[in-house]
């Protein structure tokens, strides 16, 4: 079996509500992202998607969609798409990494289109391809990205009555007393919740090393992301202050500077996203990695879309997350290209059953979002 060809489809999905990483520079509107699709030479078709976002990495819609057509796609037409270790090694030959992985964000829409087209060849779930047995349903995790406390307050209430029991909260972005009085609202509703807090690299180390404790006071379960990934010895001196535990995310993209940042001291756990990483078998030596050092791993995502989405799933599930998911998609967006959406009752979203991926895209609804 051989690879045909891949094609790349630059989409925008349209957005309701409020969340800082779609507030674009440009003033273009919807979340961007590539639908991929991997034509084997027996006509079985796998489905990928990478999520480019201008506003949290360096990736763009149209940087992506070029990576993909003119490097990532010549590298791999002929191969056998099964072959996803290979497949991956081709394209860090096509796009030399920098610090870590080279695109990693365009190129986890191959690598999850090969497991999507790799488990419809074998007619096996990715679960089956993996050996492993793992869970069928998600619990998700609600995000309030709000810059006062009353729009917070209309957040939470949203993710309450749509049956969420779980938050995680975008901080960093004003004072420690504001974020402290944000995590304090939250825990005050929900004071058995999972409560998870995300600076996303907005803290310097002073701030940091203030807001960690008083937001562990306030009822925050662990804090994602303080400083920038570059921060070396600030992250190292934030897990000795020990007050809240500290989670990467930013930053790790392979599994090799996971395993270097645990030998020097810098996480306590990591916020995986296969759509940050490479895909799904960077993601899953990241879990493999993380649970071999005993530290802990949390599911998340990009704000990913139903294709995204589908594949963060099938990790998680296959790997049992049991904490709660910070996969908002669901959150912000309406439109699905799927035949059969994405299956969520309340805070739980249900693994797709089938081969690959477990999908099936309506082209029609796709060339619906295709950004001209």
């Amino acid at each position: 079996m051989r690879i045909a060809r891949i094609d790349a489809y630059p989409c925008r999905y349209p957005t309701y509500g409020s969340f800082k990483f779609f507030n674009s520079h440009n003033g273009r509107v919807g979340r961007p992202a590539v639908i991929i699709r991997i034509t084997a030479d027996d006509g079985t078709l796998g489905w990928g998607q990478s999520v480019p976002i201008e506003t949290w990495s360096y990736e763009t819609l149209e940087t992506a969609t070029v990576v993909i057509r003119e490097y990532y796609a010549p590298a791999l037409v002929g191969l056998d798409p099964t072959d996803i270790a290979k497949l991956n090694e081709r394209m860090s030959a096509a796009i030399s990494p920098s610090f870590s992985t080279g695109m990693p964000i365009a190129r986890a829409g191959i690598d999850i289109a090969l497991h999507d087209l790799t488990g419809k060849l074998r007619g096996r779930s990715i679960r089956e391809l993996w050996g492993t047995t793992g869970v069928s349903s998600i619990t998700l995790s609600w995000t309030i990205s709000a810059a006062t406390l009353p729009q917070a307050q209309e957040q939470l209430d949203a993710g309450r009555q749509r049956g969420y029991r779980n938050f995680n909260i975008k901080v960093g972005g004003s004072t420690v007393a504001f974020d402290t009085a944000l995590a304090g609202l939250v825990r005050e509703t929900n004071p058995e919740g999972f409560l998870w807090a995300d600076a996303n690299g907005g803290y310097d180390l002073e701030t940091a090393l203030n807001a960690a404790p008083a937001l562990a006071d306030a009822g925050v379960d662990v804090l994602e992301a303080p400083l920038r990934p570059n921060r070396i010895s600030g992250y190292r001196e934030l897990k000795r202050q020990g007050a809240l535990p500290i989670f990467m995310d930013e930053g790790v993209v392979s599994p090799v500077e996971l395993e270097e940042f645990i030998k020097l001291g810098m996480l306590d756990g990591l916020a995986i996203k296969p759509a940050r990483c490479g895909g799904l078998l960077p993601a899953r030596l990241q879990i493999e990695t993380i649970e071999r050092y005993g530290l802990r791993w949390l599911g998340s995502g990009l704000a990913d879309p139903d294709i995204s989405l589908a594949a963060s799933l099938a990790l998680y599930g296959a790997y049992g997350l049991k904490a709660p998911a910070a996969l908002n998609g669901p959150q912000f967006f309406e439109h699905s290209v799927l035949v059969d959406p994405i299956r969520i009752e309340g805070d739980r979203a249900f693994v797709p059953e089938g081969a690959g991926l477990g999908i099936e895209v309506d082209e029609d609804k796709m060339a619906l979002l295709v950004h001209k």
